[in-house]
């Protein structure tokens, strides 16, 4: 009797199953393959891309996001850093200070610098945050699947509409970074913006705070500042013109000239006389006599100190010297004889 033929059995459907893909298995160098491999769990090797591959990649993403936020702002505190110190290089110094005639050597306080370097390296830093998750948001949802070419044709129309519709506070923003780099005003300046004129109480990137002297507070945005007048910065300068009648013009610039000098040597003004007084001489001359200039550089806190006090100098060597009194009778009596042309003998009209 014949012996039976040998059964030869088919993979089964169980055995089938228990392997990876095909395609996983015919290529040598993927990870598929590897995983089947290492481990011979089905599920590991056809998932092993999102489970290993996915996974490294947002981290990576992630930690590289992370570094370059942290090397750009050390970068951005380096630089605050150096530009606070005195040895600056001259390109990063603001506009008035490169001018060699804009400013007075070492009128600059390091203090001021300081904050304005603070103010600009906190913009700077935000600034850079913003971009650097921004891309790294974006590269996230390219591995997560998502289409992000609706996503930035979108994100391309809201910027054209945005920028369409707030185009002045665009220009608010702009012109107030342009400010604090060059250091136009800062908290505690006295300027004169046009409508608004008084101590800058508020700096922003969008709107800048003045007090005026009656104690209005102006809301003043940056974008709509055409001029600016700081009357802080450096040194100022007293101006006081005096008339003197029809007075020797020589005799008057003598006494005004003495009475100017004494600024210089006061002990409590000394400080913020940055030259000593001159006495420039005839300014003008009207239907009342002559009218004598005298100026003074002064430093910018104390300029109103200073002003004050020579206007009361002025004014009392004046009176003392008796100039005051002919004045005074040649406006009441036109033409009549003043007390010095009655010693010298000369009449009237």
């Amino acid at each position: 009797m014949p012996s039976p033929a040998p059964v030869t059995s088919s993979p089964t459907s169980t055995e089938t199953a228990d392997a990876p893909s095909p395609e996983c298995l015919t290529e040598s160098l993927s990870l598929c393959k590897w995983a089947w491999d290492l481990t011979g769990s089905v599920w590991f090797a056809e998932g092993s891309y999102w489970i290993l591959i996915k996974p490294l990649r947002i981290i990576l993403i992630l930690l590289l996001a992370v570094a370059a936020r942290w090397l750009v702002h050390r970068t951005i505190r380096r630089l605050v850093r150096t530009t606070s110190d005195a040895g600056v290089p001259t390109m990063l110094r603001p506009l008035r200070e490169r001018i060699p005639s804009a400013a007075e050597p070492g009128e600059f306080v390091p203090e001021r610098r300081r904050q304005r370097a603070e103010a600009i390296g906190s913009v700077l830093r935000s600034m850079s945050t913003a971009f650097i998750f921004g891309i790294a948001l974006l590269m996230l949802l390219k591995e997560f699947g998502f289409d992000l070419a609706p996503l930035l044709a979108s994100a391309g129309i809201a910027g054209v509409a945005l920028g369409f519709g707030a185009q002045s506070l665009v220009k608010d923003l702009i012109a107030g970074l342009f400010m604090l780099i060059e250091d136009q005003y800062g908290v505690g300046d006295t300027v004169d913006l046009g409508e608004a004129t008084g101590v800058v109480e508020a700096v922003g990137l969008r709107v800048t705070t003045v007090r005026d002297g009656r104690g209005v507070l102006w809301y003043i945005r940056n974008g709509e500042v055409v001029r600016v007048g700081n009357k802080s910065q450096g040194w100022a300068l007293v101006v006081v013109d005096l008339p003197v009648g029809f007075a020797g013009t020589e005799q008057a610039s003598a006494v005004l000239r003495t009475a100017a000098a004494s600024i210089a040597v006061d002990p409590e003004l000394a400080s913020s006389v940055v030259e000593p007084p001159q006495v420039l001489g005839v300014e003008q001359i009207t239907v009342e006599g002559t009218v004598i200039r005298t100026v003074v550089k002064t430093t910018a806190d104390g300029q109103a100190a200073v002003a004050r006090e020579l206007r009361r100098r002025l004014i009392e060597a004046l009176e003392n010297s008796g100039i005051t009194a002919r004045i005074a009778a040649g406006r009441g009596f036109p033409g009549a004889p003043t007390p010095a042309d009655t010693e010298t003998g000369r009449g009237g009209a």
